[in-house]
């Protein structure tokens, strides 16, 4: 090769391969650095490109695992709730099958009618008012306006019956006073009534109608409050399972679990209207009928519940393994691999020394070029 004063070829050499040298020292130690093999595009774009699918699909798998769980508290919310009211299904169970007992006399009827009412409002207090999270009511059923107007028509019957049965047992016997107005009720039963600055005032000419209307009375209410058992006029908005629910719990919209216990929650409001009283031995004998069909509805509610639970645990596992498996794919594509690197790095580093004192030499091939000059 001529010697040139203008090009120094094994300079020119040297520095590119230096470049080339640098470029890939640099890039071992930004891979050292960051751990990553793939710290951008340029990198592998292919790879880049699959890892981050990779990214995606793992990050939704773990939302959808946290959604699984969420879903399972709220289906455990609804079912211990139920698993209450069937412990208070049993008890009136037990109060119906014990006032079907011809022993029972007015006193043991009116002290088991009002524990059966009273555990039949609480059945009823439950499913209106079990929530979970922000206010969501679970097992609150739809009321439409219809069942609106029946409940509050049915209310204004039981007003309307307490107030007789109060009026007939504080009546008096005797002649009526003078400008005394009559109701239908009272009339019927043989009375008159007087309304004065106390209050309205009943009287009857014998204590026979007095016992009569007494009786009477107590029949409409019994009869009036059985009908409220069950029944709500104040819950307007269907609970969270008042009709089908959709669980999210996958990274893609076909991944989901949809549950639907609409019609098992209205086979239960049915069941709760049904119970009825045990005022007397026949209406008792009635109730412990409709507790055994509520003790199965409750029954069926909570098995569907009991069957989703156990299967989203399934799905927690499975989704468990599927992003395990996932992000062992994806840092095989993005990690680096810290024994290759730190070789070349150090690969790297022997050639950058060696060609900075090559460089130093062949930049002094010039100089020779002065000695022929001489």
């Amino acid at each position: 090769m001529a010697l040139s004063v203008h090009t120094n070829y094994a300079s020119l050499a040297t520095q590119n391969q230096l470049g080339k040298t640098n470029s890939m020292l640099s890039t071992a130690m930004q891979r050292l650095g960051t751990g990553l093999r793939i710290n951008s595009a340029s990198d592998d774009a292919a790879g880049l490109q699959i890892a981050t699918r990779l990214q995606t699909q793992s990050n939704g798998q773990k939302v959808g695992m946290r959604n699984a769980q969420d879903s399972i508290s709220m289906m455990q919310t609804a079912e211990g709730a139920l698993s209450e009211m069937t412990s208070i299904g049993q008890r009136m169970k037990d109060i119906a099958t014990q006032a079907s007992n011809g022993t029972n006399g007015t006193a043991e009827y009116t002290a088991l009618n009002d524990e059966y009412k009273e555990l039949a409002a609480e059945l009823t207090n439950i499913t209106q008012n079990t929530q979970y999270g922000e206010g969501k009511k679970l097992l609150a059923k739809e009321v439409t306006a219809a069942d609106t107007l029946v409940f509050r028509n049915d209310n204004y019957k039981l007003v309307a019956a307490e107030e007789n049965l109060a009026l007939a047992t504080g009546a008096s016997i005797g002649t009526a006073a003078a400008g005394t107005t009559a109701t239908a009720d009272v009339e019927a039963a043989g009375g008159t009534v007087t309304t004065g600055t106390t209050g309205a005032a009943a009287t009857y000419a014998t204590q026979a109608l007095k016992d009569t209307a007494i009786a009477t009375a107590e029949t409409a209410v019994a009869t009036a409050s059985g009908t409220l058992v069950g029944q709500s006029g104040i819950e307007s908005k269907a609970g969270a399972f008042g009709a089908e629910i959709t669980f999210q719990i996958g990274s893609s919209a076909n991944e989901n679990m949809k549950l639907d216990v609409s019609d098992k929650l209205t086979a239960l409001a049915t069941a709760q209207k049904g119970l009825g009283n045990v005022s007397d031995q026949a209406s008792a004998q009635a109730a412990m009928k409709s507790t055994d069909t509520l003790i199965d509805t409750i029954g069926s509610l909570r098995g569907q519940f009991g069957a989703s639970i156990n299967r989203l645990d399934h799905t927690i596992n499975n989704l468990g393994n599927m992003n395990q498996n996932i992000e062992l794919s994806k840092g095989r594509i993005m990690d680096a691999d810290f024994a290759a690197e730190s070789a070349s790095m150090t690969k790297q580093q022997l050639l950058m020394q060696s060609g900075m004192s090559v460089l130093g030499k062949s930049n002094q091939i010039g100089g020779m070029v002065m000695g022929l000059l001489r």
